[in-house]
């Protein structure tokens, strides 16, 4: 295996800067990668190797040409197939947009583009991003790098898997209710959720409008700091993007990696960390505590009582939201069109005939609570009540707020569970989102790092911050991360068992 799939994104930023490897090289190095073990974690729908390499030779091309480019040009990356890519098939993990190739880049990947970073194609989800586990995608399962045999959380397993398996050193993720964080958690990588606003959603296939957000994947807290301050800022395409700039994420990332952390407050969610947790996470959980207080933290406990009902109000909003967003695939303008096999074509029948094809079993159970909810008669009762939860839920981080600087919690509940062990229980698949959603009802910042093992599997830590201060996210992740790997004697990564290698 090439040195060069182990290294960061920082290192290898700065050895393409030194002119010790070329972009050519570490993109080469990463496809091959790709080609030896993917087909055993299915990290990739599609992989973009002749024009990942073309920009590679641009860049190094350039930088020979004595050009001051990006410090990220020249490092490759994998972005999530809800992200539109022009030219590139972007799918949503659906059959109904099967071979579907956008006409334009979302603003996130011209982001990417103009930094120089070499797109290496595009990575597995849940089908239009619904689900935590990545066995929903109509293209198949990801396997967890970890043990193929386990899932890799989800809607953005394929991102996780990749950087994971160092078949990437950084990818794109979307988070709607924990889809980076989660898979994050349950792979050993790193994943951030920015503020509400912090990162264009003009060119996101649309799940939940007011709570998807994209954000970085990758295998430390600073090249998560240096990845979202390539893709964060203002967009004029997007109507809910914010206008403030963003704050020195990656100067955040370097002050917490001296390990200092005296005076920052550190809220302990009391209601994110109890009964239904694992005990193995419940203890790395407790562990990561301690050295924030050895590093200086205050810890204290929050209660934030109305995240009890913050599942149940997400799966509310969520569906409601899915129902009128996905009511744009109709086999009439783009993506799969099935006519009725008998009778009349009709607009209606078309309509029928091609989302009952083209749309998976848990689109199919969304879409249908998604209407209920807004029904005549139940809209109050519903989706009425579960936004009210939702200011609660608001109202409860903003308490918080004032008696910390972050919050704190597990990431997910549980380690990686076997693939096709919650399939059939669609609540108890819910159940891992619920230390995430809080955070995407908030338009809070949030971010996963790795905290250690349990029976052999990552666990992960969740760091909260208030909207607009997602630089406090970096601060106090590589404050733990560097810790964290004093104890370990390198990176947690380090300690995954070897895939094998195809011929």
């Amino acid at each position: 295996m090439s040195d060069l799939i182990r290294r960061s994104a920082a290192d290898l930023a700065t050895a393409l800067q030194s002119g010790e490897v070329s972009s050519v090289e570490v993109t080469k190095a990463h496809l091959d990668r790709i080609a030896a073990v993917d087909g055993a974690v299915h990290a990739f729908l599609h992989v973009c190797t002749d024009e990942a390499l073309a920009v590679a030779r641009d860049v190094d091309a350039r930088r020979s040409a004595g050009e001051e480019l990006h410090p990220l040009a020249g490092v490759p990356i994998a972005v999530k197939d809800v992200v539109v890519t022009k030219g590139i098939p972007s799918t949503a993990g659906s059959k109904i947009l099967q071979g579907w190739i956008p006409p334009y880049d979302a603003t996130l990947v011209e982001r990417l583009k103009a930094a120089g970073m070499p797109i290496l194609g595009k990575t597995n989800m849940d089908e239009f991003a619904m689900g935590s586990s990545t066995e929903h995608s109509a293209y198949g399962n990801t396997h967890n790098p970890w043990d193929l045999d386990r899932i890799p959380g989800g809607s953005g397993g394929g991102s996780a898997a990749a950087v994971a398996a160092f078949e990437a050193p950084l990818a794109i993720g979307t988070d709607t209710g924990g889809s980076i964080r989660q898979p994050a958690a349950v792979t050993g990588t790193v994943g951030t959720k920015p503020t509400y606003g912090g990162v264009s959603r003009y060119g996101l296939i649309a799940l939940a409008s007011s709570l998807d957000q994209a954000g970085p994947v990758s295998r430390t807290v600073l090249d998560a700091a240096l990845l979202h301050a390539v893709i964060g800022g203002h967009d004029p395409r997007d109507s809910t993007s914010l206008t403030d700039p963003l704050p020195d994420l990656v100067g955040a990332a370097r002050l917490g990696a001296t390990g200092d952390l005296t005076g920052v407050r550190v809220g302990v969610v009391h209601e994110l960390n109890g009964e239904g947790y694992q005990a193995g996470v419940r203890a790395r959980f407790e562990e990561a505590l301690d050295l924030l207080r050895g590093a200086g933290a205050d810890v204290v406990e929050v209660g934030c009582p109305h995240f009890v009902h913050a599942l149940a109000a997400y799966y509310l909003i969520l569906p409601s939201e899915a129902s009128s967003n996905l009511a744009r695939f109709d086999g009439m303008r783009y993506g799969l069109r099935v006519e009725p096999s008998d009778g009349p074509v009709t607009a209606e029948r078309v309509m029928g005939a091609t989302r009952g094809a083209g749309f998976g079993d848990e689109v199919k159970r969304r879409i249908i609570l998604g209407t209920y909810a807004l029904s005549a008669g139940y809209y109050d009762a519903y989706y009425g009540s579960a936004q009210k939860v939702r200011t609660l839920v608001q109202r409860d981080f903003a308490a918080a707020f004032e008696q910390a600087d972050v919050l704190v919690s597990p990431t997910a509940p549980t380690t990686a569970f076997k693939l096709g062990e919650k399939l059939d229980d669609p609540m108890a698949m819910y159940l891992n989102d619920v230390a995430t959603i809080p955070a995407n009802l908030a338009g809070v910042p949030g971010l996963s790092l790795p905290s250690g093992l349990d029976q052999g599997l990552p666990v992960g830590f969740q760091v909260l911050a208030p909207a607009r201060a997602d630089d406090r996210l970096y601060r106090v992740g590589a404050a733990l991360e560097m810790l964290l790997e004093q104890q370990w004697g390198g990176p947690l990564l380090a300690q995954a068992p070897e895939l094998e290698v195809t011929a």
